[in-house]
């Protein structure tokens, strides 16, 4: 019976990785750094008041530190399944932790305006939107283009059919991410001001599309494995 379930059941994408490289161990100190600066104060609270105030922003701070670490988590999952230390991969992978610091400030002032911890004041909600949607976007770009270098190294690494299917897979779900954050951008811009929030309930629309990516492609991978 256990062997039987066993066969029913998709194989495991290996992982190459063994041990923590020096890319890896680089780009944990940048996430670290990363979410360091989302932080809601350095400084403990010496009045009531202060603490209040504080907790206003926890909201926010909690939806940031779950998208810095649903990013590291991608990135983690990249490098444990290839195991990858190529000059292109080093360059791709440095672009990207300069793009996550570069996210931190837009995404930390977007869910604090949302979560109504700070007044956005004057800020020109537009802008906001474009540039947070083109961080979110390159970041995921970057992701999609670390799984292309993958795939045209399948023979070296010795993908197998299913895995060469997982890392095709990323690569649709990361691209369509891409495009998600694009249409925001692009609502934004186009928009009626009083249509302007828009541009951030698009985002909502990740959960169905990864539900379906993962889905459908999931079937196909069940099918490959048999």
């Amino acid at each position: 019976m256990t062997a039987q379930i066993a066969r029913m059941q998709p194989a495991a994408f290996r992982h190459r990785a063994h041990e923590v490289t020096r890319i890896e161990a680089f780009s944990d100190v940048v996430f670290g750094f990363a979410l360091t600066l989302i932080v809601v104060s350095l400084e403990v609270p010496k009045t009531f008041a202060e603490l209040m105030h504080l907790l206003r922003g926890f909201p926010g701070f909690a939806i940031c530190f779950a998208i810095l670490m649903w990013i590291w988590h991608a990135h983690h999952t990249f490098f444990r399944r290839y195991a990858m230390t190529d000059e292109r991969t080093i360059l791709l992978n440095t672009l990207l932790l300069f793009l996550v610091l570069f996210y931190v400030y837009p995404l930390k002032f977007i869910f604090s305006v949302v979560t109504g911890s700070i007044d956005p004041g004057t800020g020109d909600a537009v802008a906001l939107f474009v540039i947070y949607g083109l961080g979110f976007a390159g970041i995921f770009a970057l992701l999609v283009l670390l799984y292309l270098h993958a795939l045209q190294r399948r023979d070296e690494l010795a993908l197998s059919a299913a895995e060469a299917h997982d890392t095709r897979t990323s690569i649709v779900m990361y691209a369509g991410y891409v495009g998600v954050a694009m249409l925001s951008v692009l609502i934004a811009l186009v928009a009626p001001p009083r249509h302007v929030a828009w541009a951030g309930w698009t985002y909502f629309i990740l959960g169905p599309i990864s539900a379906w990516i993962g889905t459908s492609r999931g079937r196909q991978r069940r099918r490959i494995a048999e």
